[in-house]
């Protein structure tokens, strides 16, 4: 049961980080205009909210597949 732990692994730490963090900020740069050796970029920023709640539930679920990987073995 291998497999069960490593997965269990990966939730509880995506879990954890999104407790952590929270959120994810980007910045997308667009061209606006392009004339000759002149270009003028627009520079967006963006945030991606991580809910509290879906943390938690990877982090229960991540150790749950951890302690039943183990206890299989």
């Amino acid at each position: 049961m291998r497999g069960m732990v490593r997965v269990g692994i990966v939730l509880a730490v995506l879990g954890l980080g999104a407790l952590i963090f929270g959120q994810i900020r980007y910045t997308e740069t667009e061209p606006v205009v392009k004339a000759g050796p002149i270009q003028v970029d627009k520079k967006e920023s963006h945030v991606i909210s991580l809910p509290t709640v879906g943390g938690v539930v990877l982090l229960i679920a991540g150790l749950g597949f951890v302690f039943v990987g183990v206890r299989r073995s």
